[in-house]
């Protein structure tokens, strides 16, 4: 066949007699099944944008006729006529959630182009122009009567699947991303090919947005601002959080939504404590943690900008622990700790973990927070992205280049496996007059997952290694939803939750 050209048009009543003869042409095996005039002119003019035609060489190839319907009056126990109101169309609604497919066929002879990934390809982008909950039609299994003696159609569904069996319609339905939610006894009547059995397919807008009853503004691109702190002696607190002020002033004048602090970063203040052994002198730094949290949440306020503080020893119950805050530009504040305490932590320090795992619903999405240590351990991400999280934050303080290696490698593999950014800050120089806390190595970086909407290194930016800066960069969350359900690979829908189970026992 000579192609000069492929168009996709819009259906109009002037294409109704070649229309006629395609239908009857695809569905020779099903007699006098195809629509009457009137019915194209009823769907033209309720939802026009809802009929498409692919035309090769000026002449119709294939056909998609949908409708808009109020899904939840019909969900997925519904036969064709229900669904179109007895052919009528009268289901269809201005205000309907789910794009509903009527009808979608290609002639024979133009059979084999993927003419009919164009047209679904076509329907998914109207629904989410349309913000629209998803897609949803009966699939018809039109080779299901050659095995209906032996199986049943669940049966013969799940061989199709396995490729056991191969049915070119339901096939392609499955490999354009549509799931099933119901297999339908006496759906389309007359369809004696399926023994008038039809799967209820759907596909699920990701982009799409629920209507809010209040104003607010769904963030699709968040900038995160990750600071490199340079350790250094600082005369006192007030010295220490000018600095402070000055990187959270630095990235909020870049618009920054968030800005991560390493762990530790106020680890400087010992310096007068020195005198003191390891033990007495981190209880002497943690009388400082409440008015760091306090200034840190003036500025998130002041900047408009949400802070996750990194780490800072701190004594509930006259236990130590080590634990951080997320300072919200809204004024609110939570708090966070580190579940796993290093050896060192534990033998120097006299530290104890925390029990507190949570992911934290900010103006930019669930975020998780895990300091250093706790990046090494998968269960932890694992539970928040089972939460929904889409942003990891790790601030980190790793002495050696080992050490660095570990936190980095393991920031990498939860930014894979959990199919979510990871953003890790830590800090770089030396502290000579702080016993434990001697030098530093960091490089600070955003992380993302490794498939095609990302940087194939799965590395969206770094700062230079060992030098005091600030890092900022963009990430797309709507990125993170095509991957959820398009990626190469699907690590979150692909756990084989039969044979294992996750949980949080607090």
């Amino acid at each position: 066949m000579d192609i000069e050209n492929i168009k996709l048009d819009f259906l109009t009543l002037d294409d109704y007699n070649e229309l006629k003869q395609a239908m009857i042409e695809s569905y020779s095996n099903m007699p006098n099944s195809y629509w009457k005039e009137q019915q194209i002119k009823r769907l033209i003019d309720i939802f026009p944008e809802g009929q498409v035609v692919i035309k090769i060489n000026s002449q119709i190839a294939g056909v998609a006729l949908s409708i808009r319907v109020d899904y939840s009056v019909y969900e997925n126990n519904h036969t064709y006529k229900e669904i179109t109101g007895n052919y009528s169309f009268n289901t269809h609604s201005h205000e309907g959630d789910v794009l509903y497919g009527i009808d979608v066929f290609i002639k024979p002879e133009f059979r084999g182009l993927r003419l009919g990934r164009r047209l679904y390809d076509y329907r998914k982008e109207l629904c989410e122009r349309l913000n629209l909950r998803g897609i949803a039609f009966g699939g018809r299994i039109p080779n299901y009567h050659k095995y209906s003696e032996g199986l049943s159609p669940k049966e013969y569904i799940e061989k199709v699947r396995k490729k056991e069996i191969h049915d070119s319609v339901f096939n392609f339905q499955l490999s354009n991303d549509f799931h099933p939610t119901k297999i339908v006894k006496g759906y389309l009547e007359g369809d004696q090919a399926s023994n008038e059995y039809a799967v209820i397919l759907e596909w699920d807008n990701i982009y799409h947005e629920k209507k809010q009853d209040k104003p607010s503004v769904v963030k699709k691109i968040v900038r995160i601002g990750l600071v490199q702190w340079q350790m250094r002696p600082y005369k006192s607190l007030d010295e220490l959080m000018q600095q402070a002020e000055y990187f959270v002033d630095a990235v909020s004048g870049y618009r920054c939504d968030f800005a991560l602090f390493p762990e530790f970063f106020n680890a400087p203040l010992m310096a007068e404590n020195n005198h003191l052994g390891e033990a007495a002198a981190i209880r002497r730094l943690a009388e400082y943690t409440d008015e760091i949290v306090k200034k840190f949440t003036e500025f998130a306020i002041s900047y408009n900008i949400n802070i996750i503080t990194g780490s800072m020893p701190e004594i509930k119950e006259n236990h130590l622990f080590n634990a951080g805050y997320l300072c919200k530009r809204d004024g609110c504040v939570e708090r966070y700790e580190k579940l796993h305490i290093t050896p060192d932590e534990s033998k120097v320090w006299g530290m104890q973990g925390g029990s507190t795992l949570k992911t934290y619903e900010t103006d930019c999405g669930n975020i998780g927070i895990l300091i250093c240590y706790d990046a090494e351990f998968p269960e932890l991400s694992r539970l928040l992205a089972d939460e929904g999280m889409d942003i990891l934050f790790v601030p980190f303080l790793t002495d050696t280049q080992n050490g660095y290696s570990r936190v980095r490698n393991c920031a990498q593999a939860r930014a894979i496996e959990n199919e979510c950014y990871v953003a890790i800050a830590g800090s770089v120089g030396n502290l000579p007059n702080v016993h434990n806390m001697d030098i530093q190595f960091a490089q600070s970086m955003v992380i993302t997952p490794c498939d095609f909407p990302f940087p194939t290194n799965g590395i969206k930016a770094e700062a230079t290694p060992n030098t005091e800066m600030i890092l900022i960069a963009d990430v797309d969350i709507d990125s993170l939803r095509e991957l959820n359900m398009f990626g190469s690979v699907r690590n979150l829908k692909d756990r084989r939750k039969d044979i294992f189970e996750l949980k949080k026992r607090i």
